[in-house]
């Protein structure tokens, strides 16, 4: 069985809607960081909390409860008086979480590999076993939406990490997995990678199954360098396109669009 997207990657509308069952402060959060993950917002972009609570019709303690949980994700910073900017690009940043991740997967997947040994950690390969229902399959019985293969693609990665058993490490990947969502999933929105990460990731797999470590460490080493590669690519030019449809598709909650070069 498939695993359920993340419902914030859903496509948000163009127009807010009355929040019904998440609460105020959870709905407006999902929706701003649609908005930035869909480049409807942009790096620089500045929003003050009184017209975004009036844009989603609510009152500014849920607007500055969201706005600080995105401040927490790296999506946004606060200067004065209620005045918030979505945070500018760091490729320099993002070139380092991507580090911190290849170290973080190589070291799970050596773990995962290795011989069990009397004393130490548990590792869980029934976790390791239940992806393969999403990832060994046949191509007709593969996922086409890119936003939903690419909630898969965390959870893939986030389930090597967890299945060595060492929670402090699966803590750590999660918060810098949210860190590198806004430039890692347009690879599957914008870029053509599907079908190469369901060949990649079976391939990951059937490697740590045969317990072959060497192999299983190039193999998702070349897969996160690529996917790196890629999205810098992928990056660059949506921003370009974004920032010159800006003036014709500005949201009513954004005070200043910032023009800056990346």
């Amino acid at each position: 069985m498939h695993a359920s997207p993340d419902p914030s990657l859903n496509q948000s509308d163009s127009v807010a809607e009355e929040p019904v069952k998440a609460s105020l402060p959870e709905y407006v959060y999902a929706r701003l960081r649609e908005d930035i993950f869909e480049m409807r917002l942009l790096p620089g972009d500045q929003v003050t909390e009184t017209e975004v609570a009036a844009y989603f019709k609510v009152s500014r303690t849920p607007v500055r409860e969201a706005l600080q949980r995105l401040q927490s994700d790296g999506l946004m910073q606060g200067y004065v008086r209620g005045g918030w900017e979505v945070v500018p690009m760091d490729f320099k940043r993002f070139a380092d979480l991507y580090e911190l991740r290849q170290l973080i997967e190589v070291h799970a997947v050596t773990r995962l590999c290795a011989p069990p040994e009397a004393g130490k950690r548990s590792i869980d390969m029934a976790q390791i076993d239940a992806l393969k229902a999403d990832w060994c399959v046949p191509p007709e019985q593969r996922l086409s939406d890119g936003r939903a293969v690419a909630a898969l693609d965390e959870c893939f990665h986030q389930t090597l990490v967890r299945a060595t058993g060492n929670q402090e490490m699966a803590s750590a990947f999660d918060r810098l997995t949210d860190r590198i969502r806004i430039v890692r999933r347009l690879d599957f929105v914008y870029g053509d990678c599907v079908g190469s990460t369901y060949d990649e990731h079976a391939a990951i797999l059937a490697q740590i199954d045969a317990r072959a470590g060497d192999e299983a460490v190039r193999l998702i080493t070349e897969h996160i360098d690529g996917s790196h590669a890629e999205v810098n690519q992928i990056t660059l030019h949506r921003l370009h396109s974004a920032r010159a449809s800006a003036a014709t598709e500005r949201l009513p909650y954004v005070t200043v669009r910032v023009m800056r070069s990346f």
